[in-house]
């Protein structure tokens, strides 16, 4: 027993020191107005300002409509490469893999390059029609951050589907169409219900990221798009406002917590 102590004493006290350590200090200074002392004056500064509040409101929404895009898109996508045969189909499931593994910025990036206000698609507007700019304006609004969104976290939503998909017993798709069932009633009636388990674990796991996402909304230059990690950013480093930036941060780790607790729920239920 002792012996086990100390082989769990290191990995213990790494995480206290370069975890715990600072989100106590984070919290402690959550409690500590400029004017000094203790008290709760910068929770209720933030959360009578009107910058919170929308910065609260814009970040649930895009996440809730992103993971629902997520789920949407992702579970048509994997019932097309789990089901319906195509050359390199397997080559397809396995770059799901490689794409879990690329920074969210890379994303963003490319959509620039392919929708931002001098992209190639706004170029070859202009190079046909002679007009001064192209028609896609869309990145730097909200609804540029949730495509983004959409793009990057969809393969996080396929990759437990795929893995649903595959313990699937193919029997009873077989059986189901030789009594005369169509596609759709097939996948509502025999698919979905296999792959609730999965849909649930994914979009838990993708609402708590896109809850946290800060890359996007930053590379996207979305004008009016403040979500709380990008509130963090601006107290903190624009305004110089740290007991302001570490109430919102607190606020924002509450939130993940919570969703990430439901999240391990859903995922042990799911068997994911």
């Amino acid at each position: 027993m002792n012996r086990r102590l100390l082989w769990a004493l290191p990995p213990v006290a790494l995480l206290a020191l370069f975890f715990l350590y600072p989100l106590a200090l984070v919290v402690q200074q959550s409690f500590q107005p400029d004017s000094g002392g203790t008290s709760l004056t910068p929770y209720s500064d933030v959360f009578a300002s009107e910058a919170f509040r929308n910065a609260l409101w814009t970040t649930v929404w895009l996440a809730v409509a992103s993971t629902i895009g997520c789920l949407v898109l992702g579970f048509l996508l994997s019932l097309v490469i789990a089901f319906v045969p195509f050359p390199g189909a397997k080559a397809v499931a396995r770059f799901i893999d490689v794409f879990l593994s690329f920074p969210s910025f890379l994303i963003t990036l490319a959509l620039l390059f392919i929708y931002g206000s001098v992209g190639m698609a706004n170029g070859a507007w202009t190079d046909l029609t002679g007009a001064s700019s192209g028609p896609f304006q869309f990145l730097t609004t909200p609804w540029g951050v949730l495509l983004a969104e959409v793009t990057y976290f969809t393969p996080f939503v396929m990759r437990p589907l795929l893995a649903a998909f595959s313990q699937l017993d193919t029997a009873q798709l077989e059986a189901a169409g030789s009594l005369g069932a169509r596609a759709p009633r097939i996948v509502r009636q025999v698919i979905l219900p296999e792959a609730l388990p999965a849909l649930a674990a994914g979009g838990s796991l993708v609402l708590v990221l896109c809850l946290n996402e800060f890359g996007i909304v930053l590379f996207t230059g979305a004008k009016g798009v403040t979500t709380l990690p990008m509130l963090v950013y601006s107290k903190a480093i624009l305004e110089s406002d740290y007991p302001g930036a570490c109430v919102v941060a607190v606020v924002n780790v509450l939130i993940s917590v919570g969703l990430y607790g439901l999240y391990r729920v859903v995922s042990r239920r799911a068997g994911a």
